[in-house]
């Protein structure tokens, strides 16, 4: 039988977790011996070759269940239905997918995030017919979408770690941008929690001609930082003599904060939850690579 979709593995990852926490590897087999797929689809890899598109499905269709709230992820490769899952369950649905998870605010939110129309995870040629985008925007919006979710997913582990992994976590993230010089040298950064509002304060260079004093707010989603906060933090700037700082946050700003920041008379630079995903990803902070698209086009000079 054709390996199903990812929408299609939805309802039966959700089953298959109700019991408790299970290993997601576990919820392949299990799946994979129920709809009785042969060795050759068990083992059909992804171009990558990293990993098999059944499993890849697998995980697709729980980490989307987990975005609507219906799973809770426990551990490392281990997750387990949540209240919400098993009332769903009860209410006996003959399909799950995003149509159905759209009723769930959480998920609705998510796929505004990530602006997703609709996912063609099997890759269904018939579709070409009514795809108005060429192969290269295709491609581009697929990764572009695929970082909005890693964005996300980083910023929920963030916000459910220890506030000083924040601080360490803002610091490694500046050396790796090429501030402080040397983990060493940028080690005074760390556990200057409530030192006069200031989390930490690092080189802007290598030779320490300058430094950058942060501020962290390791906030929840819609907890908003304030201009009362930025105010704060330009006093504790003034206490420290300093004409720049750093405040970084797992939330968003409000207009009045960002206002505040642009008049006051020192630097403070504003950086909010997803511009802090982003740079992660982009300095391979948290994340790594795991695959390498090549796009090829024609060399002219060749042929002149």
């Amino acid at each position: 039988m054709p390996i199903p979709d990812y929408q299609s593995l939805m309802l039966p990852v959700l089953q298959t977790s109700s019991k408790g926490e299970i290993r997601i590897g576990q919820v392949v087999e299990e799946l994979a011996n129920q709809l009785g797929l042969t060795p050759d689809e068990r083992t059909e890899l992804l171009p990558s070759g990293k990993q098999t598109l059944f499993s890849n499905r697998v995980h697709w269709a729980k980490s989307y269940l987990n975005k609507a709230g219906l799973v809770a992820i426990t551990r490392r490769g281990h997750f387990k239905i949540t209240q919400r899952g098993l009332d769903a369950l009860k209410s006996s649905p003959s399909r799950i997918d995003n149509a159905f998870l759209l009723q769930y605010e959480e998920f609705k939110q998510f796929r505004e995030r990530t602006n997703t129309t609709e996912d063609r995870m099997d890759g269904d040629v018939s579709s070409l017919e009514d795809q108005k985008q060429t192969p290269d925007e295709i491609m581009r919006e697929a990764h572009r979408k695929i970082e909005a979710s890693l964005a996300q997913d980083l910023l929920d582990r963030i916000r459910n770690s220890p506030s000083d992994f924040f601080e360490r976590l803002i610091v490694n993230l500046l050396l790796n941008m090429g501030y402080g010089g040397s983990a060493t040298e940028a080690g005074r950064a760390l556990g200057r929690s409530g030192d006069n509002g200031v989390d930490g304060v690092i080189d802007q260079d290598a030779l320490g001609l300058d430094r950058v004093y942060i501020q962290a707010k390791r906030y929840a989603a819609g907890n908003t930082v304030g201009a009362g906060d930025i105010r704060d933090f330009f006093g504790s700037l003034d206490r420290h003599k300093a004409a720049k700082g750093l405040f970084v946050t797992t939330s968003t700003f409000s207009p009045s904060a960002k206002e505040t920041a642009d008049f006051l008379s020192k630097r403070i630079v504003l950086i909010d939850g997803e511009q802090f995903a982003r740079l992660m990803i982009r300095h391979n902070v948290g994340c790594r690579i795991e695959d390498t698209i090549h796009i090829r086009k024609i060399d002219e000079e060749f042929f002149e």
